[in-house]
């Protein structure tokens, strides 16, 4: 409709808290002027039931404050509406300026041929236009200032370690890629890096959506604008600028916010549409009353009336504000959408197909299950890592890391043998453990059982390296590792799937790997040993069935897949949100968020088919109204109504939208 976003005034280059102060300051000045008028009209007087007696140059006082308010304040709208003329788009400032020109001419020429003008009304027509103008900017900037409250998580001062140990406090634009920083608890980490000393628990919640303290200790990555809850930490630091998370995230907020939906084209056609519409029903209803009435002033005022009540002024904020309001939302809680008809077309996507290895499980290898024959869990466990903690090899490291993060302790080991190929023994407090393959147990002679045994074959179909426990000639438990399933999988394929859409998953692995996940979770279909070049056919293979189809994979080796889906969304991306082939990118490794990404498609869709309704729905009765086909009934709107009409559907249109968080919540 306009190339003035939210009817920006023409000089973009202005500050959007400038043009809010410039507009406040008109109607403030505007509305002053305008008191004087109205209380000497004759109308109004009429209104109240009073009268003050004519004076010399009361008549002229009208005159002189009505056309300040016109070239002060309705300037304003004249700027706007050459700016809309200038690219051939007519709109809500083309009609403002039409109906206020029009009024003032008029009025104009009235007053010097002596006839009757109506300065009065096109004061209060301008000064209601511009507090309307007003409300709906601060509605916009509230909606809209997610990139500058992003920009605010920076810190302005960094603590930068120079000579190895002496601390200088420097600008953040100073720092570079290279430079080890000071990060004391309660201060902000000033830019992307890597943790070189030291444990802290840092808050994340404002730049990823996750609500817990994210632990971080030597080797972790931090976030710039992330907060040090507690500890003391040194960070290198590796990204700057442009290239820092924070960054990317504002660039994706602002492509998005600039993005248009297949809605916001429907809204800018019917606005044009209802611009020529109301030109043509103000002429006809001009004519007609000059026809009927044979008065140049009432045939005027029905005309004026029309213009102005007829505004797309509310079309013109009834997607944009959705959007603002959806982006900052999402960008807060870890779901970045680039593309915005990505958002708008996930609502109604058939299929979600998900990539296995990082998405839905954790992607990295660990210990899966576990099954014990007269020992608890934790003992055996105990055991085995006190076992193989001198060891380098993928199983030993798993097992260890899996008894350190249950808080077990690891125990001094008294004799240690390794076998190449298949397994070690040792000697822990007295115990003899053997931890290896079911040929080296028996090859020690170790006492097998048979349940533990079945148990053993049973997880090693489903695809998972199987390693056998013995301790003191006796089998005592069984570990399975694999690519452990996330937690979050669970509740997010269910839930899906309670929607009614269908839940695929794609992957590498053999089949044996690819039926437990997928029986695991209860999805609908599953595609195994799928090379990543193969999984944009097998895309393709289902939307060939009709099917419109989500692609949820890591944004890597998924790039071409992601690109095929009618929606391509990222998931795992961490701190690299550059992911070009994704129209949606979760930042959290949380499959639970492609869930909440359907539930704000639909949510949003929904708040702009309502804002659409409201911002023209109202035209099918107040236009007619406006035209007078019920003054004979004595229902008659003047101008100024009109213009207040025309403001409460632009401000109904802004509640409906703001009240869109508590529809997420």
């Amino acid at each position: 409709m306009h190339e003035h976003t939210f009817h920006e005034h023409p000089r973009k280059k202005e500050r959007r808290e400038d043009h809010l102060f410039e507009i406040k300051r008109k109607a403030l000045v505007c509305t002053l002027l305008t008191l004087p008028v109205v209380l000497l009209s004759d109308t109004f007087q009429k209104i109240l039931g009073v009268s003050i007696p004519e004076f010399y140059g009361s008549r002229l006082i009208t005159v002189l404050l009505s056309s300040i308010v016109f070239f002060y304040g309705g300037v304003f709208f004249l700027k706007g509406s050459f700016q809309e003329l200038k690219v051939a788009r007519p709109g809500m400032m083309s009609l403002v300026s039409l109906a206020i020109s029009i009024g003032f001419l008029y009025s104009s020429y009235a007053y010097a041929s002596g006839g009757v003008d109506f300065f009065w009304e096109l004061s209060t027509l301008i000064v209601v236009m511009l507090w309307g103008h007003f409300i709906e900017m601060k509605s916009v900037l509230g909606a809209s200032k997610a990139i500058e409250e992003l920009a605010k998580l920076l810190p302005k001062k960094a603590n930068l370690i120079i000579k190895g140990s002496e601390v200088l406090e420097v600008d953040v634009s100073q720092l570079k890629v290279g430079d080890v920083v000071l990060i004391k608890p309660g201060e902000k980490v000033p830019a992307d890096g890597v943790v070189l000393e030291g444990t802290a628990h840092m808050n994340e919640s404002l730049l990823t959506g996750e609500s817990k303290p994210v632990p971080k200790k030597e080797g972790d990555k931090v976030i710039g604008g992330s907060l040090n809850m507690e500890g003391v930490l040194k960070v290198r630091v590796e990204k700057t600028g442009e290239t820092s998370y924070l960054s990317q995230v504002m660039k994706i907020v602002k492509e998005a916010q600039e993005s248009k939906t297949k809605l916001q084209d429907l809204a800018d056609k019917v606005a044009f549409y209802l611009t020529i519409i109301a030109l043509l029903v103000g002429s006809i209803t001009f004519s007609l009353w000059l026809y009927l009435a044979g008065d140049p002033q009432f045939a005027v005022e029905r005309a004026v009336t029309v213009i102005v009540i007829a505004c797309p002024h509310a079309l013109g904020l009834a997607i944009p504000l959705v959007v603002a309001i959806s982006t900052s939302y999402s960008s807060s809680r870890g779901i970045l959408v680039r593309d915005r008809l990505s958002l708008e077309l996930l609502r109604n996507i058939d299929v979600i197909v998900f990539d296995k290895t990082g998405t839905l499980t954790e992607g990295k290898f660990g210990l899966s299950d576990i099954r014990t024959k007269d020992i608890q869990e934790n003992d055996l466990l105990r055991l085995v890592a006190s076992l193989e903690r001198s060891s380098e090899h993928v199983i030993a490291k798993a097992l260890v890391e899996e008894a350190l993060s249950r808080g077990l302790e690891v125990m001094k080991l008294e004799d240690f043998k390794s076998y190449s190929g298949k397994g070690v023994w040792g000697r822990v407090r007295g115990s003899e453990v053997a931890v290896g393959t079911e040929a080296f147990v028996k090859e020690l002679g170790i006492l097998s059982d048979e349940g533990l045994l079945k148990e053993g074959k049973k997880l090693s179909s489903q695809g998972k390296t199987v390693v056998l426990v013995g301790v003191d000639g006796k089998l005592k438990g069984i570990l399975a590792l694999s690519d452990r399933i996330r937690k979050e999988s669970y509740d997010a394929v269910k839930s899906i799937k309670s929607m009614g859409k269908k839940v695929m998953m794609i992957t590498g692995d053999a089949d044996e790997v690819a039926r437990w996940v997928s029986e695991e979770l209860g999805i609908d279909e599953y595609f195994a040993r799928v090379l990543p070049h193969q999984k944009v056919e097998k895309i393709k293979s289902l939307q060939g069935r009709g099917l419109k189809v989500a692609m949820v994979g890591d944004g890597i080796n998924d790039a071409p897949a992601l690109m095929q889906a009618d929606v391509g969304i990222a998931i795992g991306s961490g701190t690299d949100v550059a992911i070009e082939s994704a129209g949606i990118i979760l930042v959290k490794s949380n499959p639970d968020d492609v869930l909440k990404a359907i539930k704000l498609s639909k949510v949003a869709y929904k708040k702009m088919i309502q804002n659409l309704f409201w911002a023209t729905g109202y035209n099918l009765v107040a236009i007619p109204l406006a035209a007078g086909v019920l003054y004979r009934w004595g229902v008659l709107i003047p101008p100024p109504v009109a213009a207040i009409l025309m403001s409460l559907s632009t401000v109904l249109v802004a509640i409906n939208a703001l009240l869109m968080r508590r529809s997420l919540e």
